[in-house]
């Protein structure tokens, strides 16, 4: 496997620092002495004309003096100077550059300008840039600081990622009194060009790093942030806070749902969705930091408490309880333990009272007891001081009893002085410890969900369910018709006219312009009916008394209409009204009124609600967010989340709701998310559900012309499952075989086809010996973000008895997002019926769509077959310069 290309950033071999100078308190000065203070390894070449030497070291120039290779630029020189200098650092092979000057975009337009100057420079370069307006990062195993912080970071396993160098700075202070060790600490400033997706990536895959920890101020390059997010937290877990939670939008709202969900709610959805978890205050992110740092992790979200006092149990049950930790049961064995060791009236529940008098031996006893407990997931042992109780041996005994534990246990020593040696004595040892047990418990939810999301992570809905395909050509020519008319509000009937051809049930809609027509409406959809004002300027039509309900009778309809149309005309007079919808009324007493809402993000792109619907909508605000594409594990999740759930069941006598209907109209809005663009915003409110079924009675869609028509679902945060690439085919020997992409639950099948292979096209297709895929590779070959990788297998059906893998092809996008590096490997039994050429010719047709200019690969000098397969597809081969055991094989996939 190639390096990932910011190893250049984060393991160089040498640095140049661009603007390093010996005036004291500068920037350049203090990034110079910390590189050499932290005894980096490579070599160090100062750069500034003004300067033969600097802190002991010769000084340059420019970097074209240097006259050897340099891995990474750091540049503190002023904001003006920087798009000649990167210019200069591409010209001498300087790929990578970290950008500390600030000056850029977040001072206006005339910083903007630079910055945009910068990066044309860079990208004619081929120079990646980190920044600008950052503090820098460090690597403390590598005795790497190329920051100007004036404070350290230990070495461990947890890596902090942050858009703030006043956050980083903050938190590697409370660190280095708390023990707490980093991989990595990077600030990542305004973003320019290298993002959280990219160091996400190399983090995910760099063994130091164990936990991450992410401060966000604002998202760019959605997809690849997702990406990132999704590929780091599969393998390790991921820790977020993001501020400017109560920012108002950019736009306002138009529909219920753009008034009842906001930027935050769609973040929070998209990171559940990612499977991380966040935190909302330092506090919180400080307290989880700790508990990863230990190196244990939460496997369940049972907590058992240990205390020593009846008040401080009661105070965390509470905040447990509040953030929906599960305390657990005790088992009857624990039960029987625990009574052979405490006093008759200790407290035989959980939390475990073992009273103000506990000597420290009971503290020991009773953690090891609870510990085996199969029902407990994470214990927090507490301890008040009390006039009996021994603080540090307590303390001695809880580090005696956890020694060769592996479940993760949290410490809350309260109070001051009196504690203070048993504080020190758990950070010795690398346990937990917090100054109150409420911030135990938040760091011990946060890892909790992060366990609990993984379920997220793991489902990859395709675009389509697999009942009628929808009618999206359709649906096309309907919001194209009202965007030439110069609308972007979709009138109830078009409206509703959508939702049928994506096979969502309505209610039956038809304008009437006059009373006459009206009572032939009427009468020809039967009575009782509904009536409502038809006009484009009027969106929520019962603020202006434009709806009637209950219609019964002909004499009805007429004067009804004309006194909606006088009413209307009284509260919006400059409003054109273009008649009255008349609906057949439904109406059922079991029937719960629900809103399936949609609303595009600027950062996420589209984004489903679900909630109590009714015109009580704004004022309840019952809502769960979920980015699509969907499916039924995630909308079933979504529907548990709101206070609506609690009325789709059985009630006071009524039959319970439809579920299944209810899911597919959420199945169908997904659908419509997917394929149509150009929806800004929706409301199908209310949706009544009972017994029977569901039916959409109110509809209304806000649609927007597109400049640029996405690549297909281009417009979404989440690629969904390519269901398209599924090919059934038949191999010249007559056997039937299923190619398509490769999913998180192939992994059993993935691990027996790797097992499978022959040592010979294991070493061929993984360049060195190998057994068996380890976890993290098993991960990553079948959990994909399928904008940036592909993986076709070829999968044969055991007559019921489940697949069986036989071959796969993949591709993997390289940093330039133009060309990909593909790898092929077919069970040995299955080679030389074709399959491997069929294989490559699905794959090299994804990437051509993916709108990919090259695929190319290296492949063993000595293995033959391979070479005549690739060549006989078109690929050029040639000899790789730097290992002659290779063969570089490259395809042009489109021309200039």
């Amino acid at each position: 496997m190639n390096p990932h290309y910011l190893e250049r950033f984060f393991s160089p071999r040498s640095i140049a620092v661009i603007g390093a100078t010996d005036r004291e308190g500068s920037v350049g000065r203090q990034i110079l002495e910390n590189l050499i203070q932290a005894s980096f390894q490579g070599e160090l070449y100062p750069v500034n004309p003004k300067h033969d030497e600097l802190l002991g070291l010769r000084c340059y120039p420019e970097v074209g003096a240097i006259g050897a290779q340099v891995d990474l630029a750091v540049i503190v020189t002023p904001a003006k100077t920087l798009p000649s200098l990167v210019r200069a650092c591409g010209e001498e092979d300087i790929r990578s550059a970290l950008v500390i000057s600030a000056g850029f975009s977040e001072i206006g337009a005339a910083g903007e300008h630079l910055q945009a100057q910068m990066l044309e420079e860079a990208r004619r370069a081929g120079v990646r840039l980190m920044g600008p307006n950052c503090l820098g990062f460090m690597r403390p195993s590598l005795g790497l600081n190329a920051t100007f912080s004036k404070g350290v970071a230990l070495p461990g396993h947890l890596a902090l990622v942050s858009q703030s160098g006043a956050l980083c700075t903050s938190i590697l202070d409370w660190a280095q009194e708390s023990g707490v060790g980093f991989s990595t600490v990077a600030s990542l400033g305004d973003l320019a060009d290298v993002g959280f997706g990219e160091v996400l990536e190399y983090l995910a895959l760099d063994p130091d790093t164990h936990s991450i920890l992410l401060y966000i101020e604002g998202v760019r390059h959605t997809r690849r942030f997702m990406s990132g997010l999704r590929t780091a937290a599969r393998l390790k877990p991921v820790i977020v806070i993001k501020v400017g939670r109560h920012k108002q939008g950019a736009l306002a709202a138009h529909s219920h749902t753009g008034s009842l969900v906001g930027m935050d709610d769609v973040f929070d959805a998209a990171l559940e969705r990612a499977g991380v978890v966040r935190v909302f205050s330092i506090d919180q992110l400080f307290s989880t930091a700790q508990l990863l740092a230990s190196g244990h992790r939460v496997r369940g979200g049972r907590l058992g408490i240990v205390t020593n006092g009846g008040g401080p149990g009661v105070m965390v049950t509470d905040r447990a309880v509040d953030l929906g930790v599960e305390l657990s049961s005790l088992s009857e064995k624990t039960l029987d333990k625990l009574n052979a060791l405490l006093p008759a009236h200790w407290s035989h529940n959980n939390p475990v009272d073992i009273l103000g008098d506990a000597a420290p031996s009971v503290y020991q006893d009773v953690v090891s007891v609870c510990l085996q407990d199969e029902k407990i997931d994470g214990l927090l042992v507490m301890l008040a001081p009390q006039a009996m109780t021994a603080p540090s041996e307590a303390a001695q005994a809880v580090v005696d009893a956890i020694e060769k534990q592996k479940k993760p246990v949290l410490t809350s020593w309260m109070g001051g002085a009196q504690v203070a040696e048993g504080r020190a004595i758990f950070a010795k040892h690398h346990v937990p410890h917090f100054s109150s047990p409420e911030a135990a418990v938040e760091a011990f939810s946060s890892l909790a969900r992060y366990h609990h999301n993984q379920a997220l992570l793991l489902q990859t809905p395709g675009p389509l369910s697999d009942a009628r395909p929808p009618d999206v050509e359709g649906a096309r020519l309907i919001i194209e018709g009202a965007l030439a008319q110069g609308r972007k509000q979709l009138n109830q009937i078009e409206s509703k006219a959508i939702l049928r051809a994506f096979h969502i049930p309505t209610v039956q809609a038809i304008e009437a312009k006059s009373p006459h027509e009206a009572l032939v409406v009427a009468e020809t959809l039967g009575f009782p009916v509904a009536m409502k004002v038809q006009s484009d300027a009027i969106l929520h039509k019962t603020d202006v008394g434009g709806v009637r309900l209950g219609i019964r009778d002909a004499a009805q309809v007429r004067s009804t209409f004309n006194e909606l149309m006088a009413e209307v005309q009284l509260h919006r007079p400059e409003a054109k009204i273009d008649g009255v919808i008349i609906e057949q009324m439904v109406h059922s007493s079991s029937s719960r009124e629900v809103m399936v809402g949609v609303v595009r993000d600027q950062v996420f792109g589209p984004a489903i609600s679900f909630g109590m619907g009714g015109v009580y909508v704004e004022v309840l605000r019952d809502r769960a967010i979920a980015l699509p594409p969907l499916n039924v594990f995630l909308i079933q999740r979504m529907i548990e989340r709101t206070k609506a759930s609690k009325l789709l069941g059985e009630f006071r006598g009524q039959p319970a709701a439809n579920m299944e209907a209810l899911e597919g109209v959420l199945l169908r809005v997904s659908e419509m998310v997917c394929e149509l663009p150009w929806i800004v915003e929706m409301d199908i409110n209310p949706l009544f559900v009972d017994a029977d079924g569901a039916v959409a009675l109110d509809a209304r869609i806000i649609v927007e012309r597109l400049s640029v028509l996405p690549r297909r679902y281009g417009h979404m945060a989440l690629h969904p499952y390519p269901s398209h690439l599924i090919k059934r085919l038949q191999l010249t020997c007559g056997t039937n075989l299923t190619i398509r992409p490769i999913r998180p639950e192939d992994a059993k099948i993935e691990l027996e086809f790797v097992r499978g292979l022959s040592a010979e096209s294991r070493y061929f297709r993984f360049m060195h010996a190998l057994q068996e895929l380890s976890t993290r590779d098993l991960v990553r070959f079948t959990q994909l973000d399928y904008d940036r990788e592909m993986a076709l297998i070829a999968v044969l059906d055991q007559d019921g008895e489940g697949e069986v893998e036989v071959g796969v092809a993949r591709y993997s996008i390289n940093a330039d997002g133009q060309s990909c590096d593909f790898a092929l490997v077919v069970a040995d039994a299955w080679q030389g019926k074709g399959l491997g050429s069929r294989l490559m010719h699905e794959l090299i047709e994804a990437a051509r769509a993916r709108g990919l200019a090259e695929m190319r690969g290296d492949i063993l000098s000595d293995n033959h077959n391979m070479l005549k397969l690739v060549r006989s597809l078109g690929f050029s081969c040639r000899l790789n310069e730097e290992d002659a055991t290779l063969q570089r094989a490259a395809l042009v996939l489109r021309g200039e």
